[in-house]
């Protein structure tokens, strides 16, 4: 027996099998499936493209989506209907908001009551406290996600229907609102926004899109209650996001910069404001937004790097956003520097931060370093591509970022599976891995401690 909190109260529940059948992981990518597979049967359908979809691309294409990562194996734009751009832009707002905030959405739009098996996987999702108003945090979600992107379009419309005329403009500008804010990546032009590369409201919107969408529901909750209160209040977690994101924004524009500005195919063409425009793009969009100003194909081989650096940190926990997370990343590079100075604890703040956070940590990046090398292992198998491409494609997918190195556009059967189950352990991976590890099971057998030799 276990129990689970309810209006004050501890009500009994039992838990073997429910365990062994259903454990939270498994609802969690089951429910991610049975979005998934029909998304992809629909998108074969006539309707949905101009000239016809295989099995394996709808399936790419809808676990792209659905995961938020943006890579590609048709032209999004010219490729499909309106009604697939439309069914796109629906699979990016369900990727971005998750499958149980979703399900929430549902439920209380039909007046109906989430069981609290879904209030706790749903917060579970979100990062909240066991006590949170899940009806209100919900709430507060759907409101903050309408006016950004409701934002964004007004601002990208600005642009686009005085270009195209008020229908196709105001499509454009929704679609790659919607597309921006979810971190996804997918663009209706075929050479992605290079056009407007130099365009400081078509690129200042896009960005800063994505960057509200990859702080996390969690950081947006927490600002909306204390930031009149000042820094201080804020939880730990916020106070390393609002920090670390743009100090890596800001380290990761020089680095780009430096590295990139006196190539002709990539900065090297614009002016200087242009290119410092481009590198902060291409610095913000590594950070799992997936959309490029620039051919990223063309980039040196240390300008890669630094791109699958970024990528490979990814945005906030709880966010539109991949890869490893920031905060992990940060609390790994805490841990580290704890060791090197011979502390027992880790502290940031003011605040310890527990040996099973750090423990985490350690354990999501190990495990995404493992399915990463796998990943690449078969890549190279079954795709004729230079290292540096299979690994740039590779992290790509992983964080779902959805920058390519052109790898993709040329991917072989085989490899188009690879790569779907590589997105889908991206988005979901490290969310169950997390959950897993934050529900340990207490036991009263010690057994001594014994030294290993380590380093």
């Amino acid at each position: 027996m276990s129990f689970i909190p309810n209006r004050g109260m501890y009500v009994p529940i039992k838990t073997e099998n429910r365990d062994k059948r259903w454990s939270e992981p498994r609802i969690i990518i089951f429910s991610f499936l049975a979005i998934l597979i029909p998304a992809a049967i629909l998108l074969t359908l006539p309707v949905f493209s101009v000239s016809g979809l295989s099995f394996t691309d709808a399936l790419f294409t809808a676990t792209s989506a659905i995961s938020v990562t943006g890579l590609g194996v048709v032209d999004t734009g010219s490729h499909f209907s309106i009604s697939g751009k439309i069914l796109l832009m629906l699979l990016m707002q369900i990727g971005g908001l998750g499958q149980m905030t979703l399900s929430a959405v549902l439920l209380y739009m039909f007046g109906l009551r989430l069981s609290l098996r879904q209030q706790a996987l749903t917060k579970e999702q979100l990062g909240q406290e066991k006590f949170t108003n899940i009806r209100r945090l919900v709430k507060h979600i759907i409101i903050f996600v309408l006016i950004c992107e409701l934002i964004g379009v007004f601002f990208l419309s600005i642009r686009w229907v005085p270009e195209m005329g008020w229908e196709q403009g105001l499509f454009f500008a929704v679609f790659h609102s919607i597309s921006a804010f979810n971190n996804a990546g997918f663009s209706l032009f075929s050479d992605g926004l290079t056009r407007y590369v130099d365009d400081p409201l078509v690129i200042i919107t896009i960005a800063s899109l994505f960057i509200f969408g990859g702080l996390g529901f969690t950081v947006i909750s927490d600002l909306k209650r204390n930031a009149h209160r000042g820094f201080h209040f804020l939880s730990l977690h916020s106070k390393i996001m609002i920090i670390a994101t743009p100090v890596l924004l800001f380290v990761g524009t020089v680095m780009i910069w430096l590295l990139e500005h006196h190539n002709s195919h990539t900065l090297g063409s614009l002016n200087e404001s242009g290119q410092w425009l481009a590198a902060f793009f291409q610095s913000a969009t590594a950070r799992t937004a997936g959309f490029n100003s620039v051919d990223i194909g063309q980039f040196t081989q240390p300008g890669l790097l630094i791109m699958m650096l970024l990528m490979l940190i990814g945005a906030g926990s709880t966010s539109t956003g991949g890869g490893i997370k920031v905060s992990t990343f940060v609390v790994a590079i805490l841990a580290t520097w704890s060791f090197l100075k011979q502390r027992d604890r880790v502290v940031l703040f003011k605040r310890t931060i527990s040996n099973q956070t750090v423990t985490k940590s350690l354990a999501i990046i190990v495990v995404s370093g493992i399915v990463l090398t796998i990943a690449m292992f078969a890549l190279m198998i079954t795709e004729k591509a230079p290292f540096y491409e299979v690994m740039f494609e590779t992290i790509s997918a992983f964080a779902t970022v959805g920058v390519t190195a052109g790898l993709t556009a040329t991917l072989s059967e085989p490899g188009k599976y690879i790569m779907i189950v590589v997105m889908i352990i991206g988005r979901l991976g490290p969310l169950t891995l997390a959950y897993m590890l934050a529900r340990p099971k207490p036991t009263l057998l010690k057994y001594p401690e014994d030294n290993v030799a380590a380093g």
